[in-house]
């Protein structure tokens, strides 16, 4: 009988310890909105009975003055916790692993540590002072604003969910969204990023990323943009061809010093209401940019040496595109060859080239000629040097006269009453001023 009343004694001691257990609560602002909402009752007291807040899915706390959250850690079963707007300087939520929306913006946060809360969708924490934040294992976030704050390392590369993203006045320098294929909202202002990748993110509307150190930037293959802010950067190569610029009305570009092309959907299309206003330079393809590239054009040279003149727009090279071995002005020519002007300018590169003869007659007859259109070799043309020539017959092989050249342009495009004449060998009768008849055959290849 003795050990039943013992037994009795224990049971109601644990029960009544178990009921009667309470909660710390040493933020007296956080105990009274407790009060406020029912789940206390007054005076403060510095504690709340574990058992009011236990089972509690949804607390709103903001704007309270909160400074110390502590006892937030008992509110088990929280699944929305807005304390925004107070002067929390420290957050506790590793105990709440059923938490889905957690808005604490507009606090003084330091350091915010999320990653027991798996569930979490949504996160605001916006405007503190949180220098890093781990989202590794928030594999079911959604929403994630964080502007104003100081991270300077951002991964969400598991975030496979977010749709919505803002990261602005932060101190990134670099930030990966290629994992992010449902992103529709972008927000990365007022960073350090050089390069940003979206390409991947089909499903992007509005893109706002001024205000950084871009350079070059690609939304071709974003079709359903319609915002984009791209503006005070260092851009020199903008692709906004995603066949839907029609739709696109809120667009922002300026402030690019380096930006002298744009490539859109229709270059003649309507875009009054892009800014810059002024900007006039769109074309229809990357490559159409090179044509705003200035370089200098110098006409073909025979004779016995050559002295590479002065020029404003590019550099002198033995091969295309800035290959081969550079050329300095006034230097001596004294092989024949063909000598390429190469201009570039940030992303784009534009380039002509000339023919030097070098040669001690007074005129310079070529064997061939390859009128493709290729900037290269297009026409059959006589160099006179001393004016010595005073005209030039052309002819097929069956003796047809296809050209008569004569004065100081002896050039032959390869056509005959606007036909292109076809690949085949066609002989030449010249006359010089002395009377003398030069004849000799050359060849057309296609």
């Amino acid at each position: 009988m003795f050990k039943t009343w013992l037994f009795l004694i224990g049971i109601i001691l644990i029960s009544s310890k178990t009921f009667c257990q309470n909660t710390a609560i040493p933020d007296s602002n956080f105990e009274q909105a407790l009060i406020d909402e029912g789940l206390d009752t007054p005076p403060l007291n510095g504690q709340v009975p574990t058992s009011n807040i236990s089972g509690i899915t949804d607390l709103d706390v903001k704007g309270k003055s909160i400074q110390d959250l502590t006892g937030i850690e008992d509110f088990l079963a929280l699944q929305n916790l807005d304390c925004s707007e107070n002067q929390i300087t420290s957050l506790t939520t590793s105990t709440l692993s059923n938490l889905r929306i957690l808005w604490c913006f507009n606090n003084r946060i330091t350091n915010l540590n999320i990653e027991a809360n798996t569930e979490l969708t949504a996160l605001r924490c916006e405007n503190n002072t949180i220098s890093s934040l781990n989202l590794l294992n928030n594999t079911n976030l959604v929403d994630l604003t964080c502007e104003n704050n100081s991270i300077t390392n951002l991964n969400v590369t598991s975030n496979l969910s977010l749709s919505r993203f803002q990261c602005d006045n932060n101190l990134l320098s670099s930030l990966d969204v290629s994992y992010n294929s449902n992103l529709s909202y972008l927000s990365c202002s007022g960073n350090q990023i050089q390069n940003l990748n979206v390409i991947n993110n089909i499903s992007l509307k509005v893109l706002l990323c001024s205000n950084n150190q871009i350079s070059t930037l690609n939304i071709s293959q974003n079709s359903t943009l319609t915002d984009l802010n791209c503006s005070s950067n260092i851009l020199c190569q903008l692709l906004i061809n995603n066949g839907n610029n029609n739709n696109m009305t809120d667009l922002d570009f300026s402030n690019n010093a380096d930006l002298n092309c744009v490539v859109v959907d229709d270059a003649n299309g309507n875009h009054s209401t892009w800014l810059p206003s002024g900007f006039s330079n769109y074309v229809n393809s990357n490559e159409d940019c090179s044509t705003f590239i200035p370089v200098d054009v110098l006409d073909d040279f025979i004779g016995r040496t050559y002295i590479l003149p002065i020029i404003s727009h590019g550099h002198y090279y033995t091969e295309p595109k800035g290959n081969g071995t550079q050329l300095n002005i006034g230097e001596t020519i004294t092989n024949s060859q063909t000598i390429y002007i190469y201009n570039e300018i940030n992303c784009y590169s534009n380039e002509s080239n000339f023919n030097v003869i070098i040669t001690d007659n007074d005129y310079f007859i070529p064997k061939f000629f390859t009128p493709n259109n290729d900037g290269f070799n297009d026409a059959w043309v006589v160099f006179d040097y001393d004016h010595s020539i005073n005209n030039v017959s052309i002819f097929n092989r069956n003796g047809k006269l296809l050209k008569f050249l004569s004065g100081a342009s002896l050039k032959w495009d390869g056509t005959y009453n606007g036909a292109q004449m076809n690949t085949d060998t066609y002989w030449y009768e010249i006359v010089l001023n002395t009377g003398e008849v030069l004849r000799g055959y050359f060849a057309l290849k296609r």
